[in-house]
């Protein structure tokens, strides 16, 4: 097993349970998921995520669109939604 912590933390989106910052990474091996450690923006609660529940948030400086969600944004729906890019009058 090994305990990561991560700095910077990544801002990342838990499905169903809404955007935070992960701020660990737990490794229990082969034949088990990471677990992201986050701390959720909404109400300060942390929860341990599978890695099939996260997705990183969309970073527009990078090009990295954010993940698409449902109404109540709290769960990852469709295509990854793409910001517009920005054009250089100069």
């Amino acid at each position: 097993m090994a305990f990561q912590q991560l700095d910077p933390p990544l801002p990342v989106h838990v499905i169903d349970k809404g955007p935070g910052y992960a701020f660990a990474v737990i490794d229990y091996g082969q034949e088990h998921n990471l677990i992201w450690v986050t701390a959720l923006d909404a109400n300060g609660e942390i929860w341990c995520a599978p890695n099939p529940r996260v997705r990183m948030q969309g970073n527009w400086t990078m090009g990295r669109a954010r993940p698409a969600v449902d109404a109540d944004g709290k769960n990852c729906a469709g295509p990854a939604i793409m910001a517009e890019p920005v054009v250089s009058n100069g």
